[in-house]
């Protein structure tokens, strides 16, 4: 086995599931656990993995439309099954869409390696094959978890989640939308202890502040008009895992305030009762705004901020750590021209245009880019293929130059300009630049 070489493991078996991670570790390799198909395939979203092990007999969802759901969204993801029900019919079927070996429960250990040898050497080949340039072979320290880049910038973010993983510190992450803070969450999350629990993603920013307090605390029937039945929160279905709190600057006083009592009291109290409930949750919380800067005009509580921001990563924008786009670029590449009959291709010339822009969209606008540029240039991205706005020259700085425009200035006239190609369609203009419509509405205005 290769060091740094992970893989997914899905069985409703929580034994089997120990096992396994135990076998897989001994291996050395990295292992991501899921109990059903809907986290495996939220898992795969987001994380980049070496190897699917998948069980076939599972409530709702099996594992064969698990296979299904790969072959056609990774279809170069080698899939082991491993099943205690095994049929001719069901073996058949799955060769049938790509999987690799088929093993029957219960197996040995050295069976157990000799499959995952044997699939992992066919992914390393299918990587040979596709990639051209011996230096994106590593892409980035925690590219298994979706992070991309070998920047300084990168290495240091990776080395503080190393630090951080296997402890229950809150987090704020701070920085740019399209930075990728999520990512980050989940990277903390998924490489820590907790990371067979729950990971809960809540968007403060999406859902109405009349809500947000129902949905994160949950309620009793009949503790306001609508509530027709009890229901859990968020925090309780993130119990011994970890919560999210993605745009934690729009959440009103009276959250602020509520979740204040979680991090000191390690409490929730259902909206509608009395009675408190225990819960055991990391929180990571994340925001494109200035907390500090809310705090001193009063709209975010102060002793939350503080209790929020133990531990803060800033996220570097995409302008500052140019060096990792043509490993983005050729991460996006594959991501996206994975249904393609041909090998996905950029032009030099393609990407000396990409890294002389700005990128106010960071990662998420540097994807949508490479993902439309692909269906225009039909596999292969060249010059003619990419936006006009993104051919538009850098103006030069002059340290003499009382003309050079200040970060704000020229993300004004950017953001005019993307709306102007696109006949000021907001929804298009967000896509572009990487953003959602609500947060190009406030810059907007």
């Amino acid at each position: 086995m290769m060091k740094g070489e992970s893989v997914l493991v899905v069985d409703d078996s929580l034994e089997m599931l120990e096992l396994l991670q135990r076998q897989l570790k001994g291996m050395h390799l990295i292992t991501f656990q899921a109990s059903n198909v809907p986290d495996a395939i939220e898992l795969l979203k987001h994380t980049s993995v070496d190897l699917l092990i998948t069980d076939l007999q599972m409530p709702e969802i099996n594992g064969m439309q698990l296979v299904h759901y790969v072959k056609e969204h990774y279809p170069e993801l080698p899939v082991l099954v491993v099943t205690g029900y095994p049929s001719i019919s069901g073996a058949v079927e799955a060769v049938k869409f790509g999987v690799i070996d088929y093993l029957v429960k219960p197996f040995t250990q050295i069976e157990l390696s000799q499959s995952v040898e044997n699939c992992l050497l066919k992914n390393r080949n299918n990587r040979r094959e596709f990639k051209s340039n011996e230096n994106l072979e590593n892409p980035s320290p925690f590219a298994v978890l979706g992070m991309i880049g070998r920047s300084e910038a990168m290495n240091q973010l990776a080395d503080v989640i190393q630090l951080i993983k296997n402890n229950s510190a809150t987090v704020l992450i701070e920085g740019e939308s399209g930075t990728g803070k999520e990512l980050v969450a989940r990277a903390i999350h998924y490489s820590g202890h907790r990371s067979k629990a729950p990971f809960i993603s809540v968007n403060c920013g999406a859902i109405p502040e009349n809500l947000l307090e129902s949905e994160l605390f949950g309620f009793l029937k009949g503790s306001f008009t609508g509530a027709m039945e009890n229901r859990v929160g968020f925090f309780q279905a993130a119990n011994q895992g970890t919560i999210f709190l993605d745009e934690i600057g729009n959440a009103s006083h009276n959250v602020q305030t509520r979740l204040l009592r979680v991090l000191q009291e390690k409490e929730i109290t259902m909206i509608g009762s009395s009675k408190a409930e225990k819960i055991d949750v990391r929180i990571i919380a994340a925001t494109n705004s200035n907390l500090q800067q809310m705090v001193r005009q009063g709209s975010f509580r102060e002793d939350l901020y503080y209790r929020l921001n133990v531990v803060n990563i800033e996220m570097p924008a995409l302008r500052d750590r140019k060096d990792d786009i043509p490993l983005l670029v050729h991460f996006f590449l594959r991501k996206h021209g994975a249904e393609l009959t041909r090998k996905p291709e950029i032009t030099d010339q393609a990407v000396e245009i990409l890294l002389r822009h700005s990128w106010p969209g960071n990662v998420r606008e540097l994807e949508n880019v490479v993902q439309r540029s692909l269906i225009m240039g039909r596999g292969i991205i060249d010059v003619k293929d990419l936006s006009d706005y993104l051919k538009a020259p850098m103006p030069a700085y002059s340290p003499s130059s009382s003309s050079f425009k200040t970060l704000k200035d020229q993300e004004r006239e950017y953001i005019l300009k993307v709306l102007e190609s696109v006949n000021q369609n907001k929804t298009k203009a967000a896509e572009i630049l990487g953003i959602d419509r609500k947060t190009l509405g406030q810059k907007i205005k």
